[in-house]
């Protein structure tokens, strides 16, 4: 069974990938790319807060 924090970091690695993967199709230029990785970055810090 997994923790509430080892789920958090699990999402927040494949939103993290997924931000990577449209940055280099070309779908999302760099600075969107680094406003959603700040996003998923404070959506897990606020989760391992809990």
């Amino acid at each position: 069974m997994s923790t509430p924090t080892a789920e958090a970091v699990a999402d927040f690695l494949d939103r993290a990938d997924s931000c990577y993967a449209e940055y280099e199709q070309g779908y999302a230029d760099a600075d969107a790319t680094l406003r959603k990785l700040e996003r998923h970055i404070e959506e897990l810090r606020s989760a391992a807060e809990e």
